[in-house]
């Protein structure tokens, strides 16, 4: 009995052990499986989840990679690159890609614009070249200016049509005529370096306005004009605008 006694709390106590040492066995090795499933599953996603990746991402043509031609326009051009755009927004790589692709085609669109100007003055000036001695001494005396030159010329002769016509139920513009007269002579005094020069390209450019003006206002139909506005008050206008012309681009 006593023998008994002494064996069982040996074998309970081996027998716990054993069981308390499985049990930690099996709380030591959980984590592990749970670690090693989570690993699984950051793996096994794909990159960048649900976000649709554009498919034409690594095409080297900017044509190709945005779907259209190379004779499309520019409207056509700019409503591909937006509806990419909006397609694959949320991918970082997709709206690099069509970005890229959208500036070379502008780019490239920028320079074939650039040769086309560089050869219409090529052209221009070898058809000058050529042309009969007669045109060649007639384009001598045209220059182009600046547009500064330009515009501030227009604003002063458009300023003295705007007067004539305001005040065309009170007088006549003969005032405003030879303020205009007096102001493209000092203009071409001061390109040519001669007032006798000057004063005989200013007084053509008059008679000439008016000469022009004389044949075409009676060509307008009357529906289109005021009742105060004469026939010296519309040819003035032509006249202005002849005047213009000769203190601008004559010389």
């Amino acid at each position: 009995m006593a023998a008994t006694l002494i064996l069982k709390p040996t074998l309970s106590s081996a027998f716990l052990g054993q069981k308390l040492s499985s049990r930690g066995n099996s709380k030591r090795s959980e984590p592990s499986r749970l670690f090693s499933k989570g690993t699984n599953c950051a793996t096994d996603t794909a990159y960048g989840g649900n976000v649709p990746k554009f498919s034409r991402l690594n095409v080297w043509d900017p044509y190709k990679r945005l779907g259209i031609s190379r004779d499309a326009s520019e409207e056509e051009v700019w409503s591909s690159r937006n509806f990419l755009l909006n397609q694959y927004a949320n991918h970082e790589r997709s709206a690099e890609s069509i970005e890229a692709a959208f500036e070379k085609i502008l780019m490239k669109s920028f320079i074939n614009r650039k040769k086309t100007k560089i050869n219409l003055k090529t052209r221009l000036k070898k058809q000058v070249e050529e042309s009969p001695p007669w045109v060649q001494n007639l384009l001598s005396f045209v220059e182009l200016p600046p547009p500064v030159i330009i515009l501030r010329r227009l604003f002063l002769f458009g300023f003295m049509a705007c007067w004539s016509v305001m005040n065309s139920a009170e007088a006549g513009p003969a005032f405003q005529v030879a303020i205009s007269f007096g102001a493209c002579v000092y203009f071409l005094n001061d390109k040519t370096k001669s007032l006798g020069r000057a004063a005989l390209i200013g007084f053509g450019g008059l008679v000439a306005g008016w000469f022009c003006g004389s044949l075409l206002v009676p060509m307008i139909p009357s529906y289109l004009l005021q009742p105060t506005w004469s026939l010296e008050l519309l040819t003035s206008l032509f006249i202005y605008v002849s005047l213009f012309l000769s203190c601008t681009f004559l010389k």
